[in-house]
């Protein structure tokens, strides 16, 4: 094991929960691995990051038929030693201080005792203490959880929660909107609780989820904490024999062989992108969720800067073929190029740093397959070995996506517009020979040359400012600040701003009329009072307008969708639904819902007095991460960035569950559909294969609104 030194002057915490063994009840099962987690990770802690024993509180239930290692201090996980512990290093932690939470065993549905908050009939999501099954025995809530967090956040303390349990995703929702086929409890519970007074917790949640308690996120803001949740609210979380011999929660276990094997520090993205293609390889139904700042680094406080990259989701055996968790509804073609680096790259400008360079050839609705190129192919000496879950950027843009740029240096002098000042004629040439030589090599963007009669996406030149100026017919407005073409690097950053225009046009242009789920999804911009507006197609809002969005899912099935804002800063950001920071929202069968208060704003600075901006809805039938799409504000670095993944397609054969499942591979519906055991699939026929068409898979749906200064 590769010890880590972290650079930090704060100290660190752990709260350890791991429940093998629950008093007797009807509902939870006692588990073989949760204790071994917990150990698993307490042993990292002391041995790769030096964290004193005194500084780690465990509590733990093992199983009476098993010889797992208790210390003399670790306490039992029941619900008031969870809830004093919790306040306990809350109370001794200082400022900066770290904090980290890892919770093993089962999670659960209760009818709700905040009828308040969530309805009448709702129910609250939460932890399953050891002592449960007895007849006053409390969840540790979502609601309870809410405060104790908001409490450690409150203190500035850096909080880390990793959730390997079954509803684990649903405990940062908010809601209890989770279907399925597993019971909830309807026994009668207490409504006393040991975290705060009941006014103090309904207070905190109001707070926290904006007064929705029952579709925002019962946690605190994500720039406060990162979770990392086993699982999707609908979904199984699995533990299964890694070895053979010792079982683990597949999250933990993958978690801590990840860290073990790397030796450097890592952000949590990079963490998360290879658990998730070890599980999604093993489990296709579990997937993961990762919440908050997921470019901090692991176990510490600082963040990493980093541009947006997909996902190694599986490796052939050879190291020649390769699947990405990006695809058709990404924007992706074949012939696109990406370069792999290695698990816990920081530096993604370091070209040394590349393992490979691969190229796509073939493309799903979210996934493609790409093969690694030889060197007289475009591809680069092989420097190490393609992991699940490394990252990779691309390097070069499918032929379709390359944007044409005509460089114009024969602007005459005079007075007009499209005319220079005489003094700047002749700098024209010497301005543009600049612009031309940083074209080379950058992926996205080409130069015509004269004698090329094809159409110019973008055209530079030179404006009578001595600026340099970016026109598709006309000059595009606020690109800012302007470009003087005597200032150092500015030929670079034409350049920059090209590719940036080109992917934020690319994601504009993004469609898919013959999609089979055309008709599934209505996507409307209501008013203040949820009503449509009159007119779909010239939608005219004042600056700061409130108004929501209206989705719904016609279909007999679920879908999946992401809803991105291209704004009018050249900008793409994600917009949250019901309030929770994911890549993608699980729209079931005929639900409808609106989004918002949204209130569209026109930027600061002279010249928006009117802008447009675009809203884009994204639905798929299978898992897609959106998030690939996103860009910063022209002329700004990356500062947030994650990854999520779809399914692959190897069947799960040994497990046993924390939670729920849901079917999401095609096969595996296909099984299910002919009564074959999934667990030991037959040897399928050609007629019996079943791929869906790709393009039948995922659409897209905009709004356009033009917003005015009142």
């Amino acid at each position: 094991m590769t010890e880590i030194v972290m650079n930090s002057n704060s100290t660190f915490y752990a709260l350890l929960i791991g429940v093998d063994y629950y008093l007797p009840n009807p509902l939870y099962k006692n588990l073989q691995g949760c204790v071994k987690d917990i150990n698993l990770v307490a042993d990292y802690l002391k041995k790769a990051l030096k964290i004193p024993t005194q500084q780690i509180f465990k509590l733990i239930s093992p199983h009476p038929n098993t010889l797992e290692t208790v210390d003399c201090q670790d306490l039992p996980p029941t619900y008031e030693n969870i809830v004093k512990t919790f306040k306990k290093i809350t109370d001794i932690a200082q400022p900066q201080d770290r904090v980290y939470i890892h919770y093993s065993g089962h999670g659960g549905r209760a009818l709700t005792i905040y009828p308040e908050l969530k309805g009448n009939g709702q129910y609250d999501e939460g932890l399953v203490p050891l002592d449960v099954g007895e007849l006053e025995g409390h969840y540790l809530r979502d609601v309870e959880l809410a405060t104790l967090l908001k409490n450690m956040t409150d203190k500035e303390l850096t909080v880390t929660v990793i959730l390997d349990s079954c509803h684990s995703g649903g405990a940062t929702r908010g809601d209890c909107d989770i279907r399925g086929s597993e019971s909830p409890d309807f026994a009668p519970r207490p409504i006393d609780s040991a975290v705060a007074s009941r006014e103090e917790l309904i207070e905190n949640w109001q707070m926290l989820t904006k007064g929705n308690g029952t579709s925002l996120s019962g946690l605190p803001p994500s720039k406060d904490y990162v979770l990392l949740a086993a699982c999707r609210p609908t979904e199984y979380a699995y533990e299964y024999n890694v070895n053979g011999k010792d079982r683990h929660g597949a999250l933990t276990y993958w978690m801590i062989d990840t860290l073990s094997s790397t030796t450097s520090p890592i952000s949590y993205k990079s963490l998360y992108e290879r658990i998730t293609a070890k599980i999604q390889s093993k489990f296709p139904s579990q997937l993961p969720m990762l919440l908050g700042e997921a470019n901090r680094l692991v176990f510490g406080r600082d963040c990493l800067s980093t541009p947006y990259t997909v996902t190694v989701m599986k490796v052939d055996e050879k190291q020649k073929q390769v699947t990405l968790n990006a695809g058709l509804a990404q924007g992706l073609s074949s012939g696109t190029r990406f370069a792999i680096y290695p698990l816990n790259t920081i530096d993604f400008s370091n070209k040394q740093l590349q393992l490979v360079i691969i190229e796509v050839t073939e493309v799903e609705a979210s996934s493609s397959s790409a093969k690694v190129l030889e060197i007289d192919a475009g591809g680069i000496a092989i420097k190490g070995q393609i992991e699940q879950g490394c990252p990779a950027v691309m390097v070069s843009a499918p032929v379709d996506l390359v944007r044409r740029v005509r460089l114009f240096d024969q602007k005459q002098a005079g007075e007009k517009e499209n005319e220079l000042p005489p003094e700047l004629v002749a700098k024209q040439k010497q301005a543009l020979e600049a612009v031309r030589q940083d074209l080379k090599d950058n992926g996205w963007v080409i130069e015509l040359q004269p004698n090329d009669n094809r159409e110019a996406h973008y055209q530079v030149a030179v404006g009578r400012n001595e600026e340099y100026e970016i026109c598709t017919g006309m000059p595009i407005k606020n690109l800012r600040p302007e470009l003087k073409i005597n200032e150092q690097n500015a030929a670079k950053t034409v350049i920059n701003r090209l590719v940036h225009l080109a992917k934020y046009q690319t994601v504009q242009e993004l469609d898919n009329p013959a999609s089979e789920l055309a008709d599934c999804i209505k996507f409307d911009l209501c008013d203040e009072k949820k009503q449509p507006f009159s007119s779909s197609t010239n939608l005219i809002l004042q600056d700061r307008e409130a108004v929501y969005l209206r989705v719904k899912n016609t279909s007999y099935q679920t879908l999946n969708i992401a809803l991105l804002d291209l704004e009018p800063t050249w900008a793409i950001s994600p917009i949250s639904i019901k309030g929770i920071p994911a890549p993608f929202y699980q729209l079931q069968s005929q639900e409808e819902l609106f989004i918002g208060r949204i209130r569209p704003t026109i930027p600061e600075g002279k010249g928006y007095e009117q802008v447009t901006e675009t809203l884009k809805l994204f639905a798929t039938r299978g898992l897609a991460d959106f998030r690939w799409l996103e860009l910063t504000p022209l002329d700004e670095e990356f500062d947030k960035k994650g990854n999520l993944h779809q399914e692959l397609e190897e069947i799960a054969k040994e497990f046993t569950t924390r939670g729920e499942a849901q079917s999401i591979n095609p096969l595996n519906n296909l099984l299910i559909t002919i009564g074959s055991n999934v667990n030991n699939p037959p040897k399928l026929t050609r007629a019996m294969v079943y791929e869906p068409d790709p393009n039948a898979e995922w659409l897209t749906k905009q709004i356009q609104v033009t917003i005015k200064r009142a």
